[in-house]
């Protein structure tokens, strides 16, 4: 019993091509992938809002700052790297107003295909099957924007734990190199390549390859001149990034924040990444074991070889070099970037190991091959049945959803739910209004109106709805005033209003503004920032502990600004300079 599959691809043979083969060779496919994802992008498409879809507006936030002259860590605290800011502030200027949680799952694609493609060329002159068994899957996550995790019985996309999935699909980059590619040329390019794309996006990620890097080459996949090589091409980039805008350090510096923040909490997410993941991780372990076993006998042999020979590298080579420890390593490799996700396409990067067990498979006994598959399917299926299952289930949903009104939002107003949802979050909204003293009473006790308030999707699309009021407001205050507000603040986990008024967002302070976790305590530049930004907004619908929270940290920068009740919904703090030029 075998796969139709071949991994010996060092010899590799050059067959006559087709037109019709040419159009489903990886790089045809690759290719017309991006074409597709930018001519959807150029269109007005609508997405299901789904839980925690504020995140997106993260993106948004740090985009719009990149195309008004400010650079990540440098100019504002971040919570991940510069690159998700930086590729988006290319999809800005590029398209005219995209999909914002489509941009910010597509932007990615000429990164990940610029390291994949290289080594599926040459795979897929001995194996099409086998060339594409790595790439469509891969291409499924890519373009899908649906989390493994599911927090919302309605469905939705996710816009919530994009840079976990940018994490997971790099990875998955890399290990399909590690893995099937023996050009050691190519392989110095996808380890740099990637793993400067990992160290820009989420630091998390960069460890765990460093990890995964570090095996290969005690595995002796990788040479030492390849690894040299790779981490000199890796410096550079990083020298040339620090010596032009002083990036890398001031992200160095967010990070020993962001550590000395969430310090504590390291061995509790481990217990819970291997919680919620448990299908995926215990059949994992069962099929490292089983393939343990099976390979029992020239395992217990190699080890004898290593115990007389302790100085020979072929026998530790040899010992490494397996289908199971690669695959335990892969899994914890996984386990650790999960520790810090809430969300995102967890362990999809074990993929290509798995095709390779699968290929191998064949090798043992029929029971012993029929258990090994089974097992590896057991792995597998989970994130596919999940994403597609998920994805499905919002593509069809949104055929009886209409609308969430955000007109005044730009690429915003592009998102839909059930008419009950819209229903409900406006009269959750007239009630956040009518019974202030409820909500402000919770939030002096610590609590949030619902324990998975930012979950909920009549919570997103109201946070939205709002925010569209709020622009209306700021334009008539402008308007019968006289003013402009030209640096915007929102005491709130995100500030869509720069972009949506071409205005400027405070420099200096934290985006994606999570007070408990995410905001480091303000120094005199960012306070200085603070006192000279026009415009400081206190969103009141619902009043929540961590906007109260947000409010305090800043206090000392607004202490001047003067409150003024902009809307129903919002509490605005002007500078007093524009109060007295009225």
């Amino acid at each position: 019993m075998s796969l139709p599959l071949e991994t010996r691809i060092g010899a590799h043979r050059v067959p006559h091509v087709s037109p019709s083969s040419a159009i489903l060779s990886p790089l045809a496919i690759g290719l017309a992938t991006v074409l597709v994802a930018a001519l959807l992008l150029s269109l007005p498409i609508s997405l299901p809002i789904g839980a925690m879809y504020w995140d997106v507006v993260v993106f948004i936030d740090g985009g719009w700052r990149v195309l008004n002259g400010q650079t990540p860590s440098v100019d504002f605290f971040a919570p991940v790297g510069p690159l998700g800011y930086w590729l988006f502030a290319a999809g800005l200027e590029i398209f005219a107003k995209p999909q914002p949680l489509l941009l910010a799952q597509w932007m990615l694609l000429p990164v990940t295909l610029a390291g994949l493609l290289p080594v599926l060329v040459r795979i897929d002159r001995s194996s099409r099957t086998l060339a594409l068994a790595l790439l469509l899957p891969f291409l499924l996550f890519q373009l899908l924007p649906t989390n493994l995790e599911q927090f919302s019985s309605y469905p939705g996309f996710d816009g919530f734990g994009i840079y976990n999935r940018h994490g997971t699909q790099l990875l998955y980059v890399l290990m399909v190199a590690l893995v099937f590619e023996r050009r050691q040329r190519v392989l110095l390019f996808v380890i740099a390549w990637t793993c400067a794309a990992l160290f820009l996006s989420k630091i998390t990620g960069f460890i765990a390859a460093g990890g995964l890097c570090a095996f290969a080459f005690a595995a002796g996949r990788v040479r030492l001149s390849t690894a040299v090589g790779a981490l000199a091409a890796f410096a550079a980039v990083l020298a040339g990034l620090e010596a032009t805008t002083g990036v890398v350090s001031a992200y160095l510096g967010d990070i020993a924040s962001l550590v000395g923040m969430n310090e504590g909490v390291l061995i509790s997410r481990f217990v819970q990444a291997a919680s919620i993941h448990f299908g995926i991780f215990a059949s994992g372990c069962l099929l490292v074991a089983a393939l343990l076993f099976l390979d029992s006998r020239p395992i217990a042999s190699t080890i004898g070889a290593a115990v007389r020979h302790p100085l020979r590298a072929a026998t530790w080579v040899a010992l490494l070099d397996r289908n199971a420890v690669w695959l335990g390593v892969a899994l914890l490799a996984g386990l650790f970037f999960e520790t810090q996700n809430t969300g995102g396409q967890a362990f999809i990067f074990i993929w290509p190991v798995l095709v390779r067990i699968a290929c191998d498979a064949s090798r043992h006994s029929q029971r012993a091959t029929v258990a090994v598959l089974v097992l590896v399917a057991a792995v597998a299926m989970p994130p596919f049945v999940n994403v597609l299952h998920r994805s499905a289930r919002a593509v069809v949903g949104q055929l009886m959803y209409v609308k969430v009104p955000a007109q005044n939002l730009k690429a915003l107003d592009s998102v839909t739910q059930r008419p009950e949802v819209i229903d409900r979050a406006a009269h959750m909204i007239d009630n956040y209004v009518a019974y202030p003293r409820t909500y402000e009473a919770l939030a002096a006790d610590g609590q949030l109106p619902i324990f998975s308030l930012y979950s909920e999707l009549d919570f997103q699309a109201a946070w939205l709805m709002t925010a569209n009021e709020a622009v209306d407001a700021i334009r008539a205050y402008e308007t019968a005033h006289g003013v402009r507000f030209e640096t915007i603040m929102n005491l709130n986990f995100v500030n869509p209003f720069p972009y949506a008024l071409g205005r400027q967002g405070t420099p200096f302070i934290a985006i994606g503004a999570d007070p408990f976790r995410a905001i480091p305590p303000p120094n005199a530049r960012t306070i200085e920032a603070v006192r000279n930004t026009d415009l400081a907004l206190l969103p009141l619908c619902p009043v929540t502990v961590a906007n109260q929270t947000i409010q305090k940290i800043y206090a000392e920068g607004l202490r001047d600004h003067v409150a003024v009740p902009l809307s129903r919904c919002w509490t605005a703090y002007i500078r007093p300079g524009l109060i007295r030029g009225n």
